[in-house]
Order: structure tokens, then sequence, then C-alpha cells
């Protein structure tokens, strides 16, 4: 096994043999793993330790895991979190990627499953970031940061600044889909208090630039909405084929 850890992660979960078990896996797995057994303990050791990834179980005896993630977003902090819980219903698993969550899995859950959920977020936080020095693509969908171009099929498409950062957003985010909540945090900024529909608007007005050629032609859809759920960037069928 490698010295060097694959990432670090905070383990969150108010029982202590699941608490184990999972700190004990994960560490076999390859990551470096600190634990917490409290909301509370959980927002301090995100603080301090700064962890890729936490592992956030929802019903802890102080505070909800999704108060913790809420607070940690309230810190402008973006830590991905993959929450962890008993609660199958959907309202929860809405809620909990409302408020910035990156994933969710089920008690009972299998060790195997938690592994492969962490490491598919960590990737996609990953390219996220490395994407930050590269030109984005997605199908015939390219992105260029440095010169703030953007073509389609090798047609140049002109954007307004906020529609260039919602577009390099969701790009850097492909298959994964977003809640509304989420958007606008990171295009709008955190605290932004007009209205949300103005996420609806800026879609739209994507979706007509990046789909529809100036003669009326209309090109496959490349951004899909999540009913309830949010927003997701793909590419077509045929595309990905």
């Amino acid at each position: 096994m490698s010295s060097t850890p694959l990432a670090k992660l905070l383990v969150v979960d108010d029982e202590p043999s699941i608490r184990e078990l999972l700190a004990t896996s994960l560490k076999f797995a390859g990551f470096a793993v600190t634990t917490a057994a409290t909301g509370g303990q959980a927002v301090a050791a995100a603080m301090d330790d700064r962890p890729d990834l936490i592992v956030l179980d929802v019903m802890l005896p102080d505070m909800d895991g999704f108060t913790v993630a809420r607070r940690l977003r309230d810190r402008a902090d973006h830590i991905p979190v993959l929450f962890l819980t008993a609660r199958d219903a959907l309202d929860d698993k809405i809620h909990g990627l409302t408020i910035g969550g990156d994933d969710y899995v089920t008690k009972p859950f299998s060790l195997e499953e938690v592994v492969a959920r962490i490491k598919a977020v960590l990737r996609r936080t990953k390219a996220a970031v490395e994407g930050d020095a590269a030109v984005l693509r997605v199908a015939d969908l390219e992105l260029d940061q440095d010169s703030h171009e953007v073509y389609r099929a090798g047609v140049e498409i002109d954007l307004s600044p906020t529609e260039f950062k919602l577009l390099r957003y969701l790009m850097a985010n492909a298959g994964r889909v977003l809640s509304k909540n989420q958007i606008l945090d990171h295009v709008w900024d955190y605290g932004w208090i007009g209205d949300g529909g103005i996420v609806e608007s800026y879609i739209s007005y994507l979706r007509r630039k990046l789909d529809v050629r100036p003669e009326g032609r209309e090109l496959d859809p490349l951004i899909l909405t999540r009913r309830g759920v949010g927003y997701m960037l793909k590419a077509p069928r045929r595309a990905a084929s």
C-alpha cells in the first residue's frame, strides 16, 4: 500500500461501531481518516483539518448533518460532502443535494459502495479544479477559459460574462445534477439575496444560444432538467456513444 494517502477524509457518525468500521475500512482502502461523533465536532474538525471530503451522517445528537453542511457552506467552505443516513425518502435526498451535498448513501450500505462513491466525488471535484487551467469540452461544446471563447460544432457562441460563468460551472461538473442553490453559490457567489428564478432565466438563455443555430436549426440539447432537483449538462446520447 502506498505511504501517500489517496485523500484526507472526515467520518462523522454518532454510532461508535459504524464510525470505527468506516474509519478502519477507509484507511485500509488507502485514505487518511479522522472521525467525529457530533455535529459540533464535525464543524470544528472540518475547519481545523481541512479534509478533502466529509462522510456525514444525517442523524446526529446535537444537530443534523444538513445543518452541519449548511454551517460549512455559510463559511463559504465547499468541502465535498457524502451524506450517510438511514432516511431513504426522496425529499431528504433532494434536501441534502439542495444545500450542497455531493452524494447520498443510505444505510444499510456496503463498504464497497461507500468507497466507490467517495472516489467518484473526489474525481469530479478534482476535475473541476484542474479544469481551471484547461479548455473544457463536452461533446461538440468547447469552452476556453483563457480567451473566454465558446464554440459548439465549430461555431463561436457569444455569451455574457454571467452566461460564461454559468456554462463553465455546468461543464466542470458535466454529468452531475446541480441544485439551484449550488449554482447560485458558485455563479452569483454565496449570499445572493435576489430572486432564485434568475437561475431558470439564465439556463433558458444558455439553451437558446447553445441549441439553436442562427438559421433556426435546432441541435441536440445539452442542458437537462431534473425536476425538483436541478440541472445537468450532459453529452447527447448519440454523441456519448
